[in-house]
């Protein structure tokens, strides 16, 4: 077995073990009645709802984090320098992490009051207004991620290859697309890993190209995967997707709402608002993303093969994208051919072998 599968399967195995154990967590806090003691030590704080639903939050996610700590840290820094593609210290993985859990508690806290709040008010239809409101978030977070966001946690550059700006923006401009600037991040504070990417929405769209690229493909391989990129935005893969997702949202949330009134019957509860049921909600919400994960990632596999054909074509032939991939692979240490079920399952792109193999047909 080479290394890239070793790597591949092992970080498979973490994060399966991860999902899995999460549920398990979440399970045995209810049945145990563990759950029912974190809401009496919540309102012994605080009688006001809200106060109290944070602070029943924070103990769970305490009580969480302390017990899958060891598996992160081993995914996350261990496992990476260990294949070496981490250029993270021990200072840094920690620093990156916390300004992580600072973003997700800023976001996070309106997103679970909103969410409680329908829940309070609309009881069984909650799912209607969360729905919706999770749809206006998507947006909302699409066009503000690349402004305030992202930039917390990679310094952004106006690109200093001007040859490339100038050939980037001559691509953009052929397919009608409009971006707001064309920049260059510091990805390679963190990993050896290299990457580039169309963001934003409306007037904050822009194209974006980690260092680790610039410094390691040459201007014809980086064309190939801003090519490929642009496919996905002229073929509205974007939109197509979002509309997508909000349909399996929507579609989900109402099953999830008929499940969990049915068990916090099972459980005891007396209400689908009480703190001490929510961890069921969040199995049961859990579960669903994982059993329709493999119908986005069908989608998402059908799409990348959709921009990979329109790179072929703008570019007029195959060989820049197969090189880019194959230096991708490399670089990434990517699975170059999964297990066919692993990679429905699992995996939002096509494999590497896959999508050479489909583009050699094309190369001239």
């Amino acid at each position: 077995m080479n290394k890239a599968k070793r790597y591949n399967n092992k970080k498979l195995a973490l994060n399966l073990t991860g999902t899995f154990l999460g549920w398990g967590f979440l399970f045995v806090i209810v049945y145990m009645g563990w759950s029912y003691t974190f809401e009496l030590w919540a309102y012994s704080v605080s009688s006001s709802t809200y106060v109290s639903l944070l602070i029943f939050t924070v103990i769970i996610g305490i009580i969480e984090w302390v017990i899958f700590f060891p598996l992160s840290f081993y995914n996350g820094y261990i496992l990476e320098h260990k294949y070496e593609l981490s250029n993270q210290t021990l200072k840094k993985y920690f620093w990156e992490n916390i300004k992580g859990l600072m973003v997700g508690v800023v976001i996070g806290v309106p997103i679970l009051v909103t969410f409680y709040f329908f829940l309070e008010t609309f009881k069984e239809n909650w799912w209607i207004p969360v729905g919706i409101f999770m749809f206006v978030l998507t947006i909302i977070l699409g066009r503000l991620a690349p402004v305030l966001i992202f930039p917390l946690f990679y310094k952004f550059e106006p690109i200093e290859d001007e040859e490339l700006a100038l050939l980037i923006k001559k691509r953009c401009k052929s397919v009608g697309m409009k971006v707001e600037g064309i920049y260059q991040f510091d990805m390679s504070k963190n990993t050896k890993k290299a990457n580039a990417a169309f963001t934003g929405i409306g007037k904050s769209k822009r194209v974006i190209l980690g260092d680790t690229l610039i410094d390691n493909f040459i201007t014809e391989e980086i064309d190939a995967i801003l090519a490929h990129e642009l496919g996905h935005f002229k073929l509205n893969h974007l939109w197509k997707m979002m509309m997508f997702g909000t349909l399996l949202t929507f579609l989900g949330l109402w099953i999830v709402s008929v499940i969990y009134s049915k068990w916090i019957i099972f459980f005891g509860f007396s209400d689908i608002t009480q703190f001490a049921a929510l961890p069921l909600l969040g199995l049961i919400m859990g579960i669903y993303g994982f059993v329709t994960g493999p119908i986005q990632n069908s989608v998402s596999r059908h799409h990348e093969r959709e921009a990979d054909q329109f790179s072929r074509e703008l570019l007029g032939n195959s060989k820049q994208m197969i090189a880019a991939l194959e230096k991708l692979a490399e670089q990434n240490l990517a699975d170059r051919d999964p297990h066919p079920v692993v990679e429905f399952l699992f995996h939002s792109h096509p494999s590497i072998k896959h999508r050479i193999e489909r583009l050699e047909i094309f190369t001239e």
